[in-house]
């Protein structure tokens, strides 16, 4: 949209196209527009790309009367990556460090749909070790991801507190994570056949301290949000998706369990050993805002409980599998500058002999072949089903990779939830999906 001003002296420049009269505007006084557009009753306008309650780059061409949206549509493709199309060239495990970028909030996820695709076709498994920490983190990872909808929500409806609150927890799992994983974000840890090194001293601790904290936070969100009548307004019998709705739309995750059918991989189609863990699935019949809102708290709640029987169910043992030809980079040391390899270990694999070298040096540069064939492989992500379909030719690169990316699926009931609603709480719709364009993209 391309004019100064909306006032006498720069009227709102019009012109004639296919779908009619086309009147750009930048701001100024909606009644004088009217004025000047002679009563035009049907509006079209663009909410995003550049816009901050559109959850990256996200483009949701609106279709108006009066506040009332009588059509919606998604403009996808502003954040491509081409993720997919480049691990086709790079090894199985290098593979590790492109999929961790797609839903960069919720990275553990994909790495470890990745790595258990990659595991089926090689017919391995991860040790029991592996297992446990992959499900550790995940669930510290959903957490965080349900924070930053929370956060960003709030912020988006005016509750300026909430955001404050959802971050300031977020900063409390990330700096989690770092210790774990030595990364933030975009870990790359999640490897095929385990995981890239073992806990680090006093993780333990670190754990159930962070346990504590949460403990005693996570109830301030039901003080502040909750009860409050202000934000129940916004969010009750807003964005209503029914269940049939949902399953046509192929919808999963909170917004499917918000609708009130149980659907959780976690405990359909188990994974990772979450057979072996004592938790709820929450779900709610009303399919709205709020609904969904109630729905990822009492989530939190849930993840805090698996992580605190990780904790306590801990096994000793290996975290990557034992097959020198596939462990790969889980054996190799951090230097004192935290990168490459410490002089130890470069010491002890040159003095070993020359066949260990040339190994270790085929296997970093060109990776493990995988049996040719194909795989799927699904995880429960903050968001909903995140499978990761695989197929190999029998190389040490994946011949193709395609992500079944939960926030690219559910976006598809943005129009459902917003059409016949205000302008306004398309807001509250989009953020209750809580898509990243990261994942959409790819």
């Amino acid at each position: 949209m391309t004019t100064e001003s909306l006032t006498g002296a720069y009227p709102a420049e019009s012109r004639d196209t296919t779908e009619g009269r086309i009147f750009t505007v930048t701001g100024g006084d909606w009644d004088e527009f009217l004025d000047e557009t002679g009563g035009e009753e049907r509006v079209v306008i663009n909410l995003g790309p550049q816009h901050p309650s559109t959850h990256g780059v996200l483009r949701l061409v609106l279709e108006l009367e009066g506040e009332t949206v009588t059509k919606a549509r998604s403009v996808i493709g502003y954040l491509h990556t081409g993720i997919e199309k480049n691990t086709e060239y790079r090894t199985w495990t290098q593979g590790v460090t492109f999929v961790t970028r797609m839903d960069y909030l919720a990275p553990l996820f994909t790495e470890t749909a990745y790595c258990l695709g990659i595991e089926k076709l090689l017919g391995i498994e991860a040790p029991q070790r592996a297992q446990t920490i992959r499900v550790m983190l995940m669930e510290l990872n959903r957490i965080s991801s349900h924070l930053v909808f929370l956060a960003t929500g709030a912020m988006e409806l005016g509750a300026t507190t909430g955001m404050t609150y959802g971050f300031r927890e977020r900063e409390e799992v990330l700096h989690l994570l770092e210790f774990l994983t030595g990364l933030r974000m975009n870990h790359a840890f999640v490897r095929p056949g385990g995981v890239a090194q073992d806990m680090p001293e006093g993780w333990q601790d670190k754990v159930r301290e962070f346990i504590k904290v949460m403990d005693t936070r996570l109830p301030d969100y039901d003080k502040l949000f909750s009860g409050q009548p202000i934000w129940k307004q916004r969010l009750k019998d807003v964005g209503y998706l029914p269940l049939d709705g949902a399953l046509q739309l192929g919808v999963t995750g909170p917004l499917l369990r918000a609708a009130g059918l149980p659907w959780d991989l976690r405990k359909v189609e188990p994974y990772c050993g979450y057979e072996e863990y004592d938790f709820e699935v929450p779900t709610s019949n009303d399919g709205d805002c709020y609904a969904r809102y109630l729905l990822r708290v009492q989530e939190m709640h849930e993840s805090l409980k698996i992580i605190r029987q990780c904790v306590d169910k801990m096994e000793s043992g290996p975290h990557m599998v034992e097959d020198a030809k596939i462990a790969w980079p889980s054996k190799l040391s951090i230097g004192a500058d935290g990168m490459g390899n410490s002089l130890e270990h470069v010491r002890k694999i040159m003095g070993q002999s020359m066949e260990s070298l040339i190994h270790h040096f085929k296997l970093v540069t060109e990776g493990f072949d995988v049996p040719p064939g194909q795989a799927y492989a699904p995880v429960e992500s903050p968001r909903g089903e995140l499978g990761v379909h695989l197929v190999s030719d029998g190389g040490t690169r994946p011949m193709r990779v395609h992500v079944r990316e939960p926030s690219f699926v559910n976006l598809q009931a943005m129009p459902t939830m917003a059409e016949g609603g205000l302008v306004a709480d398309v807001i509250a719709s989009v953020a209750s999906i809580d898509p990243v364009m990261g994942g959409v993209d790819r």
